[in-house]
Formats: structure tokens, sequence, C-alpha cells
């Protein structure tokens, strides 16, 4: 079940189409959030590892958390409680190199953002970004997580078909099989609050760390 709350119109939706493409330049294509590293380990090599790597990102990692954070920074009343919500963001990123992916993918997006939009933004995460940034363009929230994690859950599907390899297919067929997880996600974690920041993918956490020395890789993380 959704949370309630006006449908949204074609102009919102169109918008937050835009900011989730691929095309919009806030370089996530460039990122692969320690898969790299777990697929090069054999931790991750085919489609049942993989889709079950990407669902515990989502369920019990940066998906949840990002959501949280995105909500928050949404809801933030000043820019004193959104700088809050934002150092919590960068506290939580348990890497050099997980920091450096929120914090380059924020900056990418509020420079776009504030070009086309006159939205003003400053150097937050890539989640507050979002959330700010939809908050003050009136953007629905629930759509806005529902299709920030889409593209998250996205982009590392591209990672898998490139370097497991996966076919085309079966990323594809792994995108339509997580999809309804974001929409549960979000429906989950909007009534929460930053009291409810957790995670358990702890060997995501390591694979993030371990390819920032790996010897061989094409991703930043």
């Amino acid at each position: 079940m959704g949370t309630g709350g006006p449908m949204a119109t074609a102009t919102e939706t169109l918008t937050l189409t835009q900011w989730f493409s691929p095309g919009f330049p806030v370089g996530a294509f460039a990122y692969s959030h320690g898969l790299e590293w777990a697929i090069e380990s054999g931790d991750v090599h085919d489609p049942v590892s993989t889709q079950g790597w990407i669902a515990q990102i989502l369920a019990h990692g940066a998906g949840w958390n990002d959501t949280l954070l995105l909500a928050a920074s949404y809801r933030a009343p000043d820019k004193a409680a959104l700088q809050e919500v934002d150092a919590i963001a960068r506290a939580l990123a348990a890497s050099k190199e997980r920091l450096r992916e929120t914090d380059l993918q924020g900056a990418a997006f509020c420079k776009v953002v504030s070009d086309l939009s006159g939205i003003p933004l400053g150097g937050l995460c890539y989640p507050v970004a979002v959330g700010w940034a939809a908050q003050r363009a009136a953007l629905p929230l629930e759509l806005t997580a529902q299709m920030y994690l889409q593209s998250f859950l996205s982009n590392l599907a591209a990672v898998s078909m490139r370097l497991v390899p996966l076919g085309q297919t079966a990323g594809q067929a792994l995108i339509r099989d997580l999809t309804p997880r974001c929409i549960d996600l979000v429906d989950a974690a909007l009534p929460c609050d930053l009291d409810d920041l957790t995670s358990t993918t702890f060997l995501a956490y390591v694979a993030a760390m371990k390819h920032e020395t790996q010897y061989a890789r094409i991703f930043r993380t």
C-alpha cells in the first residue's frame, strides 16, 4: 500500500524521470558501490548471486538509509536542520570511496538542478540533495523516493550486466523483479525517521574498502 497523498502530475513525473535518467549528469555510471570488487572476488558471479547482493543493499544497506535521509532532508524545516541531516549522511559512509561516491554525485546533482531550476542548492551529499531539491520544487516525496531507489537499482544492474557478465535480458529481469521491493521499502521507510537508520550489509562495506586497493578496476567505487 502507498502512503497516500495526491497523485503526481505529468510534469512532476517527467521532472523526476529526467533527474533519475542515466543521462542526467551526476556520473552514476562511474560508481559500482563496491560491486566491482564483489564480482572480482567471486562473491557475485551469476544472476542469483547478483540479485541477492543487490536486494540486500536495497533492504538492509544504502537503499534503506538513503530513503530515510532523502525523506529527512525533504522534511527539513530550514537549512540548519538540512545541514544536520547532511552531516549524518556523511558520517554513515563506511569507507573513503563511499563518502566520495555520495559527495561527488551530490555535488553534480546540486549544480545541474540549480542551473536548470534556479533552486539554490549547496554542497550536499546525494540523497540529501535529492530530498531538499524535491521539497523546494514541490515534487511528491513518495514518488521521488521510489524513483531514486529504482535508479540506484538500475545502476547496480548495469554494473552487473557489464562485469558478471549478465545478459541484457537477465539484467532487465533483475530490475523488473526488484522494482516492487523499491516500492515496499519506501512504504516502510517514509513513516520512520533518522532514529531508524541501520545497516547490516557488512560484506558490502568490506567490498567498498577492498575496492580502494583493487589493482584492475573500471569503476570509481
